[in-house]
């Protein structure tokens, strides 16, 4: 199924990069929505070299750009009617785009071709939010296509318009600080990654509790603080990673995401020590998730996460496309997380290696052709031992980290390597026990389905009052049902039920 939908990821890109990256290639819209290739681009840039393509509708983008005053129309070339909108996410990807291009190709030109573009993106957001730092007025499509928002308002997103806005305006302000510092641009590198700053400070007072729980409490607005650097210390983040996590369990390890935070979703928990739950996530296959399409039998990427429902009905909302590649973004992290390759620096020039086996999957691998030629990371489990091969291309060095090995990455210069050893899936769960935490069990769905079924079972009278119990997720299992008339009865046929699991 995993492989079936990277090979969808491609065939949408595919199917869409005609002339203009468009969002679909089969109704009457067929438009180069900037939104849709801003979260996008870095998944396009390792399937194909994209430099040209992009770099063409990149200048369509400056020259409609310059027309409306700095706001980005929200399709490039801008065919609509209306007067152009500043819209957080889509106006973004002129900054985004060029800042991928430039760490996947490590050609410094699209920095300087597009700097002005992506300044003037910037200083036009700067003038919306004022000396509050904080973009909460205008329109915005959000967390466009949260499977929370209804067929007909594909925009009511759990994730606030003002918090996401905000998050995007202090990332873009970053990214053109650090593309005026690779262009010995000195005095505009101070004045963006000031302006960062002074955006992150206000974001912080507005959404961010100072114990780092956020005042809009769902997983695209942690995915944004945690990604998006704008946690103030390492306590906040590590709250707000547990925080993520949580919310990711509460779903059911279901999608909670839109186009904003769904390319974020699984770095965000692999960043902060979540490798169980995103791969969870990664492998869910119940709608709302990456693999349900699959199992619905897709060839490509659909626009919303249910443009077939489970009946297989199609969508009753307005815009259902069966070939959009946005939701695809997740591709960029099974390159980067599952297989283990990514730049370290741009172009590839410095390669990172590390794999990152977890989910329950055996085997993964992913080639590039970097502009120094093929790299290559391939692993396999075999029985209790990983085997690992590396290709690093001339002229660049590699940066290695071998997983469950307890050893500091180490560096390797061009060749082929090949390393072999014991290893121990880290995230390989350990035998339940009713002593454990409800909210671990829950974790394990054949677990959660006995201990409700008991309950249900063998305390029939009282099994409302049982499943209450069950809310307290940071409670024992044992400590929690301790209140049943016949708990002991309950916990033993649980106990045994757990044992032959």
């Amino acid at each position: 199924l995993l492989n079936r939908f990277h090979e969808n990821v491609v065939w949408s890109m595919r199917g869409n990069f005609f002339d203009v990256p468009t969002d679909c290639p089969q109704r009457d819209e067929r438009l180069g929505w900037t939104g849709d290739l801003e979260i996008f681009s870095p998944t396009a840039s390792f399937l194909y070299d994209v430099t040209g393509f992009l770099t063409s509708w990149l200048q369509d983008l400056a020259a409609d750009q310059q027309d409306a005053r700095g706001i980005v129309p929200v399709v490039i070339p801008n065919v609509l009617p209306d007067s152009p909108m500043a819209a957080a996410a889509w106006g973004d990807a002129a900054v985004i785009v060029p800042s991928v291009l430039y760490q996947r190709f490590g050609d410094e030109s699209v920095l300087a071709s597009q700097f002005e573009s992506m300044r003037a993106w910037v200083d036009r957001v700067a003038e919306i939010a004022g000396e509050r730092r904080l973009w909460d007025q205008g329109f915005q499509f959000g967390d466009w296509l949260d499977p929370a928002a209804p067929p007909e308002d594909p925009g009511a997103a759990r994730a606030s318009h003002p918090l996401v806005a905000t998050a995007y305006f202090a990332r873009s302000a970053e990214l053109v600080g650090r593309a005026a510092g690779v262009l010995g641009r000195v005095e505009e590198e101070a004045h963006y990654l000031s302006l960062a700053r002074d955006i992150r400070e206000a974001f912080a007072r507005e959404y961010v509790t100072p114990a780092g729980r956020l005042v809009n409490d769902v997983q695209t607005a942690y995915a944004l603080a945690i990604e998006f650097g704008l946690l103030s210390n390492e306590e906040q983040r590590r709250h707000a990673a547990e925080r993520l996590r949580e919310l990711v369990q509460q779903d059911g390890y279901r999608i909670g995401t839109g186009f904003v935070g769904t390319p974020l979703i699984c770095d965000a928990l692999c960043h902060t020590g979540n490798y169980a739950a995103a791969y969870r996530l990664l492998l869910q296959q119940e709608c709302p998730s990456w693999l349900y399409p699959v199992t619905m039998g897709a060839t490509t990427i659909w626009e919303r996460w249910d443009s077939m429902m489970p009946n297989g009905s199609v969508n009753p909302g307005e815009m259902t496309s069966f070939n959009h590649y946005a939701l695809g973004a997740v591709a960029d992290w099974l390159h980067r997380t599952v297989a283990g390759l990514a730049p370290a620096e741009p172009g590839y020039r410095k390669i990172l290696i590390q794999p990152r086996p977890g989910g329950g999957i055996r085997h993964a691998s992913a080639r590039h052709a970097t502009p120094y030629g093929l790299v290559e990371c391939r692993w396999s489990i075999e029985g209790q031992t990983i085997n690992i091969h590396v290709m690093v291309p001339p002229n660049t060095t590699a940066t290695v980290s071998l997983p469950g090995k307890d050893l500091e990455p180490f560096e390797v210069a061009s060749g082929r390597y090949h390393w072999s050893y014991a290893y121990q899936d880290p995230d390989a769960r350990r035998p339940l026990s009713v002593d454990d935490l409800i909210g671990d069990i829950a974790d394990v769905p054949q677990a959660w389905i006995a201990v409700r079924e008991s309950i249900a079972r063998l305390a029939p009278r009282s099994h409302f009052l049982g499943f209450g119990l069950l809310s307290q997720r940071k409670t024992s299992l044992r400590q929690a049902l301790s209140v049943l008339p016949n708990s002991e009865e309950v916990l033993t046929e649980i106990s045994n039920t757990f044992s032959r699991l």
